[in-house]
């Protein structure tokens, strides 16, 4: 969705309100692509502050399904949005090019919300995802989900390097 900014752009101290709906459906970038599973319309207030520079505001929230880290299960993830951004109008097309935050989600006097809300997505993505705090991963040699129960695959030998480090874990699961 586009917002127009020129009438906003030129009359100094006015306020709007728009409602803006986030039109992706999947968040994709170098870690793979994600399926927006939920979203809600993102409240925006822009704000002429003066000398033709605005202020933009928004609210909002969606929900993306994220891969856990240990078992790979799809985690519904709320990612809420605070999105706070300071424009000023008087820069060219040329400069805002060279302005790396605005030249992706600002195009002359156009906004583009999906591009504004899919940068603030990224800067809030979760480092790390668990389907919950105690996931036991997958099995290294089969593949199976151990949160499913054991998977029945032989242990194999331990790296005897690491035997101390391995009773001192001993001791402390005895305790």
């Amino acid at each position: 969705m586009q917002i127009h900014l020129s009438d906003i752009s030129s009359s100094e101290g006015m306020r709007i309100q728009k409602t803006a709906e986030f039109g992706m459906d999947t968040i994709t970038f170098q870690s793979g692509s994600f399926p927006v599973l939920a979203k809600e319309p993102i409240e925006f207030t822009i704000t002429n502050t003066g000398d033709r520079n605005l202020e933009i505001r928004g609210t909002g929230k969606i929900t993306v399904g994220i891969p856990c880290d240990r078992c790979l299960e799809e985690v519904s993830t709320e990612i809420p949005l605070e999105i706070e951004r300071k424009l000023d109008m008087k820069l060219t097309d040329e400069d805002r090019v060279n302005d790396l935050d605005e030249s992706s989600y600002l195009t002359g006097m156009d906004l583009d919300v999906d591009q504004l809300v899919y940068l603030e997505v990224l800067m809030s993505w979760p480092l790390k995802v668990l389907c919950r705090e105690d996931c036991k991963g997958i099995c290294s040699q089969c593949g199976k989900n151990l949160n499913d129960g054991p998977c029945g695959c032989v242990e194999g030998p331990k790296d005897p390097r690491m035997a101390a480090i391995s009773d001192i874990f001993s001791k402390f699961k005895e305790v």
